[in-house]
């Protein structure tokens, strides 16, 4: 089998499963926690953490908001526990986005593998679930829309990089990415949320779309930035062979669990200005 057929098998079966997992609330938790504990393996290997405690603090957190309001039969305390998350988190990203930018290598120092493995890759499947679940209710438009604009960005970003691209974005970590293939995912992500906008029943406004494909653009080319750093740190190419063409779990949601808590803040916005 070609590898060209291989990997599109591998992302056929990745997508369908997806996809499938959102026409049910119970089926869409378990499923992302399979993601979320194998991208967490993945994460684990690449800086060298061998320890069972956070896998023992995934599995908490992340059943702790994901069933929180079928075991409390409330949102009594699930508000001020995910505002106080949502700060942890922020910070530990902003952190890491600092790293990014300003260190030679992320420094991995015993206590910060713990944290980063906490606020960064769990914290990020919780938000997941937490935006499915916005407002108290099963919303899978959310997770779909996101994802969809998260896959239109790093298609375009790739077709037009490779075709157009001549400045490097951050040639010291990623030397494929360009500036012209960023600006060109970011173009027809903002395209596609027109597209999400008239398909989704106008569950968010055009407008409010059009706000999450920037800022799952920009944070999602960031997220997949700081995963190639640590690839790198590591001397590996992928985070995973799981998906045959495709690399790793944790290649193909870097983007998504580092964009995760901007998307759920600026829903939590919407909220109060609307």
């Amino acid at each position: 089998m070609n590898e060209t057929l291989t990997r599109a098998l591998s992302g056929f079966l990745y997508v369908s499963l997806l996809v499938a997992s959102l026409l049910n609330q119970h089926a869409f938790i378990v499923l992302f926690f399979v993601f979320g504990f194998i991208c967490l393996m993945e994460f684990c290997k690449l800086i060298q953490l061998k320890s069972i405690f956070p896998y023992i603090i995934f599995t908490v957190l992340y059943f702790i908001f994901g069933y929180w309001q079928l075991v409390m039969s409330s949102d009594k305390g699930l508000d001020e526990t995910t505002q106080i998350l949502q700060v942890i988190t922020l910070f530990v990203q902003l952190l890491l986005i600092k790293d990014l930018f300003s260190e030679k290598t992320i420094p991995l120092f015993s206590s910060k593998r713990f944290i980063i493995t906490t606020f960064y890759l769990s914290s990020g499947f919780v938000f997941l679930v937490l935006i499915a679940n916005h407002n108290g209710q099963f919303t899978p438009v959310y997770i779909l829309g996101s994802f969809i604009l998260v896959w239109v960005n790093d298609t375009f970003a790739y077709l037009v990089g490779k075709n157009f691209g001549k400045q490097k974005l951050f040639p010291s970590i990623s030397p494929k990415k360009t500036v012209e293939g960023f600006l060109g995912g970011l173009f027809f992500a903002c395209i596609a949320s027109y597209f999400i906008y008239i398909f989704t029943d106008h569950t968010l406004t055009f407008t409010h779309w059009l706000i999450l494909s920037v800022i799952i653009s920009v944070f999602g080319t960031l997220g997949d930035l700081i995963e190639s750093k640590f690839k790198r740190q590591a001397k590996v190419k992928d985070s995973g062979v799981i998906m045959p063409g495709h690399g790793g779990l944790m290649d193909r949601f870097d983007s998504m669990i580092f964009a995760a808590p901007f998307i759920y803040l600026f829903l939590r916005i919407l909220n109060y200005v609307s």
